[in-house]
């Protein structure tokens, strides 16, 4: 996942409900039913364009920048979420009322994926859950995405993957027990395309109870990547055991695989009917997996990117 480099995880074991005032997660709003997900679950004939840009989920105004300059609206905005951060309402609303569904990828950290699963932190779940469902329009969560790669605690090598799928169901089913029934759960996998270091996703799957849509993070590393090299495969592979809804929720294509490929990503994703593309835009520096990702900082992926998604969208 190309999360952020300043991004810090914020560790907290929840031992008890008293640790968190209720206060400090949803503020002072009233508790309201959640709304229905079937005008979002379903899967339309344009793709929904998203985006994440740093400063989110503290401001929105990122997201306006990047709308002014792309020409393109977003219609997802995502931010990620430490264990022990607060939902955020105000970005939320933000995102809703310039008609984006709000999407969070929400990371475990240090917290192991056996005490979610045997309910040791669902104080800090069901508070989380309580304040999605006071924000109560449609939002997106993530949890312990890309567990099909080796660079985190949750994922292949670290954990079983079926005490990984315990967690998942766990969580999600707190949040059911909270009454939060606005969430689209994404289940976050990573493209396989990555020197063969992502898994085929199979021995994750929680179960079409327990999943929304199918999330695929994903990006161009390589002169040589293609739509179908990054995504094409890995979409043949879920298509063997789920026909959930697809989004490619965390993509990018860099300087060393070209801006000319965007236009390719857009039509090939239209063309298998996914939901929607959610942009990187950050710059990254380091090796070929952190490459500037930034679209202003590219005429050429500007003009390629704005035309592309336009046509998306209509």
């Amino acid at each position: 996942m190309k999360r952020p480099l300043t991004f810090i995880f914020a560790v907290a074991i929840v031992a008890a409900a008293g640790t968190f005032a209720a206060s400090e997660l949803i503020g002072n709003r009233p508790q309201v039913a959640a709304a229905p997900l079937k005008s979002v679950t379903a899967v339309s004939a344009h793709l929904r364009v998203g985006v994440f840009e740093p400063g989110a989920p503290r401001s929105y105004t990122p997201l306006q920048q990047f709308a002014i300059a792309t020409g393109v609206k977003p219609g997802i905005a995502l931010w990620y979420s430490g264990w022990g951060d607060r939902f955020w309402i105000p970005f939320a609303d933000d995102a809703a009322s310039h008609g984006a569904l709000p999407f969070v990828q929400i990371n475990p950290g240090r917290v192991t994926m056996s005490d979610i699963a045997s309910g040791k932190q669902d104080a800090y779940i069901g508070y989380y859950a309580r304040a999605v469902r006071t924000f109560g329009k449609p939002v997106i969560i993530g949890f312990a995405a890309e567990m099909n790669g080796t660079w985190d605690r949750w994922g292949r090598g670290h954990v079983p993957p079926a005490q990984w799928i315990a967690a998942w169901r766990h969580f999600v089913t707190v949040f059911r027990q909270q009454g939060a029934r606005n969430v689209i759960w994404l289940w976050t996998i990573n493209a396989m395309n990555l020197n063969a270091t992502s898994a085929s996703p199979q021995p994750w799957w929680p179960g079409d109870n327990y999943v929304t849509w199918v999330g695929i993070d994903g990006y161009y590393y390589r002169a040589t990547d293609t739509y179908q090299s990054v995504f094409g495969t890995t979409i043949a592979a879920v298509r063997q055991f789920t026909s959930r809804p697809v989004l490619i929720s965390e993509t990018g294509i860099g300087p060393v695989a070209g801006p000319s490929k965007i236009a390719s990503l857009f039509t090939s994703a239209r063309q298998d009917h996914l939901i929607g593309i959610v942009w990187f835009d950050e710059k990254q520096d380091g090796n070929d997996y952190h490459q500037d990702w930034r679209l202003t900082d590219s005429p050429a992926a500007l003009s390629e990117f704005s035309q592309a998604a336009k046509a998306a969208q209509r």
